[in-house]
C-alpha cells in the first residue's frame, strides 16, 4: 500500500508540473496610455519578453486610473492596476514574480511602483510570494544614461549626418525630486559623444522648454530641428505639449517663433526601438538569472 501512494503522488508530481515546480510571471508595470498609436511601443517590450521568456507568464499593468478607465469605458479592455495585478497572479498560484517597469527613470511613479512590491514582500504564507523582485528603470546609474545616450545616438544616425540638424528630445520630468537629475547626466553624455546635436527639457521639471531654446542660440550653426519624446511611448505630451499644432505653447510653435522654420517631428515612442526593447529583456534577465 505504501509502495502505491507513494507512486501515485510520482504520477501526479510528473503529470501537474505547477505542483511539481513554482510558476514564474513578470509583470510588465507602465503609465499607460489610450491612444492606439503610441499603445504600440508597449506592446512591444510585452512581446518581446514573452519572446525572450517562453515558459514564463507575461502580464500588463498600468499605473494611471484615470486611463484604465478611459481604456475600460472606451474600448471595453480591463487592465489592472499593480496591486490587482499582484493580486490576481498571487490568486493563481505564480511564485516568482519579476515586476519589470517601463519608466525612464526612478522618479515619483517608480517610487510608488516600489511601495507596492514593499507591501507584498511583507506578506507571508499563502498570501504571499517566493520572490517577489523589481527590476531596475532604464536610466537608474551613469553608466545606464551612457547607454541611453548610445541608444539616442544610432536611433537618430542619419539625421545627426547633417550638420546644421539638431535633434530636440522632450523627456516627462519629475519635480523635487532626485531623480531628475539624470536627464542632466544624460545631456552631459550626449554632449560628450555628439556635442551640439541633442538638446533634452521636460515637461514638467527642469530643463524647461526655455532652457532648451537659450542653450540652442549658442549654436547659430543649427538651422534644421528633430523634435521626438523621450518617452517609451508618443502619447498625449508628445503629440500636444511637444508637436501640437493649435497649441500656442506647445515646443513647436515656441520654437518656430524663436526663429526655426525646418522643424520635423519624429513621433515614435522609445518602447518601438529595439535596442530599448532588448535592454528591457536583458534587465529582466539581471533579475531572473539569480534565481
Amino acid at each position: 500500500m505504501h509502495k502505491f501512494f507513494t507512486a501515485l503522488i510520482l504520477v501526479v508530481l510528473f503529470c501537474c508540473p505547477s505542483f511539481a515546480e513554482d510558476k514564474n510571471a513578470v509583470l510588465v508595470v507602465s503609465f499607460g496610455t489610450s491612444m492606439p498609436e503610441a499603445r504600440k511601443a508597449i506592446d512591444n517590450l510585452v512581446n518581446a519578453t514573452r519572446e525572450e521568456f517562453p515558459g514564463t507568464e507575461v502580464r500588463l499593468s498600468f499605473t494611471s486610473n484615470i486611463i484604465r478607465r478611459k481604456i475600460a469605458r472606451e474600448f471595453g479592455e480591463i487592465i489592472p492596476n499593480p496591486v490587482e495585478a499582484l493580486a490576481e497572479l498571487n490568486d493563481e498560484g505564480f511564485a516568482n514574480v519579476c515586476v519589470m517597469p517601463t519608466h525612464i527613470i526612478p522618479g515619483e511613479e517608480y517610487d510608488e511602483i516600489k511601495n507596492v512590491v514593499q507591501a507584498f514582500r511583507t506578506l507571508k504564507g499563502k498570501y504571499g510570494f517566493h520572490s517577489l523582485k523589481l527590476g531596475r528603470p532604464f536610466m537608474n546609474s551613469s553608466d545606464d544614461t551612457a547607454g541611453m545616450a548610445d541608444v539616442l545616438i544610432a536611433r537618430f544616425a542619419s539625421q545627426l549626418k547633417d550638420k546644421d540638424t539638431a535633434i530636440i528630445l522632450m523627456g516627462h520630468g519629475t519635480p523635487e525630486h532626485f531623480a531628475n537629475a539624470l536627464y542632466s547626466q544624460l545631456q552631459l553624455e550626449l554632449d560628450r559623444k555628439a556635442y551640439g546635436k541633442f538638446f533634452l527639457g521636460t515637461v514638467e521639471a527642469r530643463p524647461l522648454i526655455d532652457d532648451v531654446t537659450a542653450k540652442l542660440k549658442r549654436h547659430p550653426e543649427i538651422k534644421k530641428l528633430v523634435l521626438s519624446p523621450l518617452m517609451i511611448v508618443a502619447g498625449d505630451h508628445a503629440n500636444n505639449d511637444l508637436a501640437g499644432e493649435d497649441d500656442d505653447e506647445s515646443w513647436l510653435n515656441v520654437l518656430r517663433r524663436e526663429g526655426y522654420e525646418d522643424i520635423t517631428t519624429y513621433l515614435v515612442g522609445l518602447g518601438e526601438d529595439v535596442r530599448i526593447s532588448a535592454e528591457f529583456t536583458r534587465r529582466i534577465h539581471e533579475l531572473t538569472d539569480k534565481e
